[in-house]
């Protein structure tokens, strides 16, 4: 079996790009990908176009490995974001293929399940306006829809510091959103990378007494001892990983011993088997897994196949029932949370068809995320997302 030819989508929201790849065989069988990019997707266009000549058509899609190596040192560079995301949507392409070949689910490929379902956490639900009520609302309506667990960045436009009165004005968004939801349900904090370690520290603490479950990204990704001096600080669990886009160089952070629950991105990270030599390596360490996932149905797919066939494998992000729900119907069999959770499937390869005239609907945008566009003050709609 033969690749012969690789299609691109792109599907465009105001705040991101979802690009889709079709993968073609000589033997009839397609398989689907997806990354997701902000702010690079014609970079990530133009590197696809180069790496279908140099290194995709032709190659066997079983021989993920030989590929995936190819693409990341074949044209003699350092891969960073751009090309481990256009490696992440051909692999897991591949992996599509293959299950559907062989007529199993690609988590049957990958060892065998070891769990019949994987939590879902709620993400995209508080784009609105930014007053205790309204989030208070917002989260009882998540809680509704079956989730029991959200993530919330309650900091609006906050960076390095935050002054006194948006830390009191963000501990009353957290303790309306824990009133809301009761005792039961996980909370998870974000941060975003935002602020500097004497910050983080001090909003850890103050948000303590509403039991987030960890506490994420509390400093930029580049600094590894900073994020150990939070780390020996606060007595929450510390979540990171989304912004690191090679498997290499995940060792630092594991050796740093600085972080509790690793979060690679699927679609960043080089695709499904990437995120497994990562988990294999975080099971090592004693630490848990739960992939970063704002993208769309086939990276959820994608994701999936990794949660039900790894041990250490805590919880999974969901987006599309919120933020651009309505792009759901680009992807036929997208996966649902029923329950506060995403059931196995048997179907083949990842489980999802792409619809490429659904997609047509959603042509590229000029996607702009600005975390700190909305300032604190303003109690902007969207100023939380």
């Amino acid at each position: 079996m033969r690749i012969t030819r690789v299609d691109t989508y792109v599907v465009g929201t105001p705040w991101r790009n979802l690009t889709y790849v079709v993968v073609h065989t000589d033997e009839g069988l397609t398989g689907v990908g997806e990354t997701r990019m902000l702010g690079h997707t014609d970079a990530l266009l133009g590197y696809l176009a180069e790496a279908k000549v140099n290194h995709i058509l032709g190659s066997d899609p079983f021989a993920t490995e030989d590929l995936v190596h190819r693409m990341k040192y074949g044209d003699y560079g350092r891969a960073g974001e751009i090309v481990m995301s256009g490696i992440a949507c051909i692999e897991m392409a591949c992996w599509d293929i293959k299950g559907k070949a062989l007529g199993v689910p690609v988590w049957q490929l990958l060892g065998g399940k070891v769990t019949d379902r994987v939590k879902a956490y709620a993400n995209g639900w508080y784009t609105t306006e930014r007053t205790p009520e309204a989030y208070a609302d917002a989260a009882r309506a998540v809680v509704e829809r079956g989730y029991r667990a959200l993530k919330i960045d309650p900091f609006g436009a906050g960076k390095f510091e935050l002054p006194y009165e948006e830390g009191l004005y963000a501990v009353s968004l957290i303790e309306a959103v824990r009133d809301a939801i009761g005792p039961d349900t996980e909370l998870l904090l974000e941060m975003h990378g935002r602020f500097s370690p004497s910050t983080a520290i001090r909003l850890a603490h103050e948000m303590a007494p509403f039991r987030p479950a960890w506490v994420e990204e509390p400093v930029p990704p580049e600094n590894l001892k900073a994020l150990a001096k939070v780390a020996a600080k606060v007595d929450l669990p510390i979540a990171t990983g989304e912004r690191i886009h090679d498997r290499i160089e995940f060792r630092e952070l594991f050796e740093s011993q600085a972080a509790d629950i690793v979060q690679p991105d699927v679609g960043h990270i080089g695709g499904i088997a990437e995120t497994r030599k990562i988990a294999a390596t975080a099971e090592t360490h004693y630490m848990l897994v739960a992939p970063h996932n704002v993208g769309g149905s086939v990276l959820t797919a994608a994701s999936l196949q990794v949660g039900f066939s790894t041990p250490n494998f805590k919880i999974l992000e969901h987006f599309n029932d919120f933020a651009d729900a309505e792009i759901k119907k680009v992807v036929k069999g997208a996966p649902e949370v029923v329950d506060g959770y995403f059931d196995i499937s048997d179907a083949p390869g990842l489980g999802v068809e792409f619809d490429a005239d659904a997609a047509a609907e959603f042509p590229q945008q000029r996607a702009h995320f600005d975390l700190f566009a909305d300032g604190w003050e303003k109690r902007t709609p969207g100023a939380g997302r």
